[in-house]
């Protein structure tokens, strides 16, 4: 049978792929009957043998999921299959320890809490390594002039650097809201049925707290049946906001790869790699384009996730099977979007030639707020010099001259701005404000929390 997702085939990296596999779900609900085990033999529940056996069989090497699933057909219930095959693998009576006292969800949400802290952890490492990426293009272009846009349209002047410097920002922000959702989205159970404790006896909180101590997990303080979906809730906002922040970079790039702006572009290998099946000459932003689909397939999911946070009295099962698509699919296809996004800008080509054309292209338009501020300074109140570089700027635009020359004929500007002032203030290079240091402050921002990394 072929594969029918294609995150099978076409999307998603081995190692987050591999945290939400089968044998890895299997395996994870194993750690969580072992760290059971060994809660209730630290109280004194079990022996200490009974809870070493069960930790010694809880591994894939001796409960299989071949034989989960054999199990499963017959007792339609995953969950108890595991149970059954991970009993029928120990030695000595230890077997009737396993499952003790917990329901389904305990173990079940437990495992996908440790899942769920794995692949953070993958995601946080996607997150510091596109940040020291952009760090150094930051760095490298914070001189290199480029026209600012608004409406899509020439604004004024800033760098490329200082462009990236915002992405930074951003993507810094994203860093902290990760460390601070971390012990909220990793958090399990153990705590039974309805969340009372009542079959793990009169040592349930401290059950709990060992076993989730063990596991180096947080816990739900008054659940249900299940962990409070609106932990998942949030944590699948936050990936999706992470996803479309890549969409935004992913975006600029693609506009900033047009043809009639041509300032930077995704890496080409002229010599194999194919832009189009019938124009030959094509060179096409497929990686960005790919990412912006990817981030509008990751908020598809957001949806689905809010609707899984509402649950009939302490529990029923309809948040289940939306969660087994959900989870893995906005983990495999973010971290596949941080890798590809990262591949983009450390490998970016920048056409500095034609930043420096697009901005003359303007003839000297986009430095129009630049001679108003400095008449300003000479005095002339601000409206009244709005008024003054607007005629001009209109003027200018009408005739397709340039600027410049607009306002060297200016009488209104003659009189309080010499010509060397007005050519000083229509210089792009002096008119970029804070955008050096802000590249120096971002920059330096990523480099602190390298180092504290290491």
């Amino acid at each position: 049978m072929s594969d029918l997702c294609p995150l099978e085939y076409r999307y998603g990296r081995t190692e987050m792929k591999a945290i939400f596999s089968e044998e890895s779900r299997l395996q994870y609900q194993m750690d969580a009957e072992a760290a059971l085990a060994r809660a209730h033999a630290s109280l004194g529940t079990i022996s200490k043998k009974d809870a070493d056996e069960i930790t010694r069989i809880s591994s894939l090497k001796f409960v299989t999921t071949d034989r989960v699933r054999e199990i499963e057909r017959e007792t339609k219930h995953d969950l108890m299959a595991m149970v059954r095959a991970m009993t029928e693998q120990c030695k000595g009576g230890s077997g009737k320890y396993v499952h003790l006292g917990a329901t389904s969800n305990d173990i079940v949400d437990t495992a996908v809490a440790l899942q769920i802290k794995a692949a953070l952890n993958v995601i946080s490492e996607g997150v510091d390594t596109f940040l020291m990426t952009l760090a150094k293009l930051a760095a490298r272009e914070r001189d290199t002039l480029q026209i600012g846009r608004t409406h899509a349209q020439f604004a004024i002047p800033i760098t490329f650097g200082f462009k990236i410097a915002g992405y930074i920002a951003e993507m810094l922000r994203h860093k902290e809201r990760i460390e601070q959702i971390t012990p909220r989205a990793c958090a399990g159970k153990m705590a039974g049925a309805v969340g009372t404790g009542a079959a793990l006896g009169k040592n349930f909180f401290e059950l709990q707290k060992t076993v989730m101590s063990d596991l180096g997990l947080t816990y739900e303080p008054a659940a249900t049946q299940v962990v409070g979906r609106d932990r998942y809730t949030e944590l699948i906002c936050l990936l999706a906001t992470i996803a479309t922040s890549l969409e935004r970079y992913a975006t600029e790039i693609r506009n900033l790869q047009r043809s009639e702006v041509s300032e930077a572009s995704e890496a080409f290998d002229v010599t194999k790699q194919v832009g189009s099946s019938t124009m030959a000459q094509k060179k096409n932003p497929i990686t960005s384009e790919n990412v912006c689909g990817l981030a509008r397939v990751v908020r598809g999911f957001v949806t689905p996730m809010f609707e899984s946070q509402v649950l009939w009295h302490e529990r029923d099962l309809s948040n289940s099977s939306a969660e087994r698509f959900i989870l893995p699919h906005v983990f495999a296809l973010l971290d596949d979007m941080l890798f590809k996004m990262n591949d983009v800008f450390a490998n970016l080509s920048i056409n500095r030639e034609r930043m420096i054309r697009n901005i003359e292209s303007a003839k000297g338009l986009i430095m129009a707020e630049p001679v108003m501020m400095k008449m300003t300074e000479k005095g002339i109140g601000r409206q009244d010099a709005h008024e003054i570089i607007r005629e001009a700027s209109m003027i200018a635009s009408s005739k397709e001259e340039h600027l410049l020359d607009v306002l060297l004929r200016c009488k209104k500007l003659k009189n309080v701005m010499s010509e060397k002032e007005i050519r000083d203030a229509m210089d792009p290079a002096n008119y970029l404000g804070g955008a050096r240091e802000i590249v120096d402050d971002m920059v330096s921002a990523v480099e602190k929390i390298m180092k504290r990394k290491v």
